[in-house]
């Protein structure tokens, strides 16, 4: 039973909601008592409330490490008090990343203003918690992404529904500290809805990043689990202005995960309303509970659906789709990127 008892700020709005006691999906079990003449068979059997869970497959259970790496790499963050999603996600390709000298900065604090199903980057409460921004993020990343020798920076932040600007001026400043850090790298945001403020997005794409990311996350039906705080017409329009306001060089890209319960006419469905809105790139990966507290696997899609979504939204005219299990929004964006600025054949 999930016993965190902290209010959850609910976006765009003033209103904070308690966390319900009870993990959706949750699997309950429990001994049956035998009586004295029961066979003793019956002793050990189980009653099981809930449907089981999927097996977790071959792929997800032995990642490789690089514990040296990942250590000296977050010994780096912490002395300029940075923060990654990599870490704060729980991302399984941690090791990988950080071992070839990758990561993903989380901006606007280590603690979000919202409780989505999924993620388990800590919730802020600002009645509570500090909620001043450091002033010296933004030329922090960009001194730890150039003794990090970066050629291609991926920024991304959580959201602060409590700003008046959502943290888009710190966004912007830290797009623009990385460029004057680094001139030669390319810039990948990944940004919040910003609660549906145009403004605020304009304000970091004025920042010059080279690529635009925002995530839908996943399909319709399921954001009232999924992503709460969050609506869909809302995220698809986002993407949309990024599009129509961006330069045409300037690459728009969003993600989502399977296995999460969707079937594949609404991954096909939200591939073409990714398409309508303008994006270029697409990236699907495989849905992978992070805590207990989280939402569980509804499935662990098939290596050959990953194939079918691929081919699926690059017939749809995408520059690039990255679908497979381990594919998150940030993963390998600098090869996802360089992929979808060729020329097709």
């Amino acid at each position: 039973m999930n016993t965190d008892k902290t209010p959850v700020f609910d976006s765009c709005s003033s209103v904070f909601s308690e966390p319900s006691g009870d993990r959706e999906g949750a699997v309950e079990e429990r001994h049956v008592a035998p009586s004295i003449d029961a066979p003793l068979e019956a002793a050990t059997d189980l009653v099981q409330i809930a449907a089981p869970r999927p097996r977790l497959p071959e792929w997800a259970r032995k990642p490789r490490t690089h514990h040296e790496s990942l250590h000296r790499l977050k010994s780096g963050l912490r002395q300029r008090n940075l923060h990654t999603v990599c870490e704060s996600a729980r991302c399984p390709n941690i090791h990988e990343c950080f071992h070839r000298s990758a990561a993903t900065f989380m901006i606007l604090g280590s603690r979000c203003t919202r409780g989505c199903g999924f993620c388990s980057v800590p919730k802020l409460n600002p009645r509570r918690q500090d909620t001043h921004l450091d002033p010296a993020e933004p030329a922090n990343v960009a001194r730890m992404a150039a003794e990090m020798g970066l050629r291609y920076v991926v920024i991304t932040s959580v959201n602060r529904d409590d700003l008046e600007d959502g943290g888009s001026h710190h966004f912007a400043e830290t797009v623009r500290e990385v460029r004057r850090a680094l001139p030669e790298a390319r810039v990948e945001v990944l940004t919040p809805d910003f609660c549906g403020d145009l403004d605020a997005v304009a304000r970091v794409l004025d920042a010059g990043p080279h690529v635009f990311n925002h995530n839908m996350e996943t399909v319709p039906r399921l954001y009232g689990r999924v992503r709460p705080q969050a609506d869909y017409r809302q995220s698809l329009g986002v993407l949309r202005f990024a599009r129509t306001h961006a330069p045409a060089a300037v690459l728009t890209k969003s993600g989502f995960m399977v296995g999460l319960g969707e079937t594949a006419d609404e991954v096909h469905s939200l591939l073409g309303d990714l398409r309508q809105a303008g994006a270029d790139v697409a990236t699907i990966g495989q849905y992978l509970q992070p805590t207990r507290r989280n939402l569980p696997v509804a499935e662990y899609v098939a290596l050959e659906q990953f194939e079918s979504y691929r081919a699926y939204g690059m017939a749809l005219g995408f520059k690039m789709v990255f679908s497979g299990p381990l594919v998150r929004s940030s993963y390998m964006a600098d090869a996802v990127s360089e992929q979808a600025q060729r020329d097709p054949c």
